[in-house]
């Protein structure tokens, strides 16, 4: 527990807290110690005291509460969720109740389930949003279940093939009249981990780039070929792993170098070395798909 030194935000013991939320005292406690949903801070004497943003996770978990969903589902969701300055709202709660129920039926390998909560939410909300709330969370509790969890690497490779067939799908049936840029878009030698990829693709397409889609592990040299064929004005390449960029540095400069047309790196490869990324000659787009698509823009357009 953190104690309380100085007095830095607006706390409240936990007796305002239970009045605030409606939920006892002894349930609060219980929240903390079995399933960490909250952190409070202690004084010197020992009492806890809450802060805002434990308040507002109280009230979202009683949300999901409200919705059905048991307590220990709520704190597995909302540990894994960032809600630095958001706010509470109905929204927030459906999905954070539907990732739930997609992860339910991950874990299950229950296909026919997973398909029938994929196709609703479809219905619901279009592609863009349901990318956005649902598909790369998801990806993302996968990626952190899979290093604890003994079928946690199965599940994701479950969803992964799941996605990938739907979003292949879309890619494949796309409009061919887009009249933008064109981009040359691959992963990075050795990385098989094409969704990221085909999300980024299916992002350019709505924003009007042409594209010639190359998928996983493309080895660098026959890239370059590829390239000047087609005649495109930008190569894209996607990576997991910042351990890829160690690895493939050398040569990547070297592509870099040789390469007639500005290349970009994207992904979680990116994540906490965009300075070497830029060091060696490439546009790092980040990790967050609509920010890789306005750097597209400024560069291209």
């Amino acid at each position: 527990m953190t104690n309380v030194t100085e007095q830095q935000e607006e706390l409240y013991p936990i007796r305002t807290v239970s009045s605030l939320t409606g939920i006892q005292s002894v349930t609060l406690r219980a929240w903390e110690r079995r399933y960490k949903l909250i952190k409070p801070m202690r004084t010197a004497t020992g009492h806890r005291l809450y802060s805002r943003e434990d308040v507002e996770i109280i009230r979202k978990a009683t949300g999901l509460l409200e919705k059905g969903m048991n307590i220990s589902q709520a704190a597995q969701i909302l540990n894994e969720t960032d809600f630095a300055g958001d706010e509470s709202t109905d929204t927030d709660m459906s999905w954070l109740l539907f990732r739930q129920q997609v992860m339910e039926a991950i874990s299950a390998f229950n296909e026919t389930a997973l398909e029938n909560i994929y196709q609703r939410i479809l219905s619901l909300h279009p592609i863009e949003t349901v990318t956005r709330n649902l598909i790369i969370p998801v990806l993302e509790s996968l990626g952190k279940k899979w290093q604890k969890d003994s079928t946690g690497i199965a599940a994701e490779h479950f969803f992964t093939v799941f996605m990938r067939n739907k979003l292949g799908a879309r890619f494949h049936h796309r409009s061919r009249n887009n009249r933008g840029p064109k981009l040359l878009s691959s992963c990075l030698p050795g990385n098989f981990h094409e969704i990221g990829l085909l999300l980024f693709s299916l992002a350019a397409d709505e924003a009007n780039y042409r594209q010639i889609l190359l998928g996983a592990d493309m080895p660098l040299p026959h890239l370059a070929g590829a390239a000047i064929i087609s005649e495109v004005d930008a190569i894209v390449l996607s990576g997991k792993s910042k351990s890829t960029f160690a690895e493939l540095k050398t040569e990547l400069s070297e592509f870099i170098t040789s390469s007639d047309v500005p290349v970009c790196i994207g992904g979680d490869i990116c994540i906490g070395i965009e300075d070497e990324i830029e060091e060696i000659g490439a546009i790092c787009l980040g990790n967050k798909i609509d920010n890789a698509i306005q750097k597209l823009n400024k560069l291209l357009k």
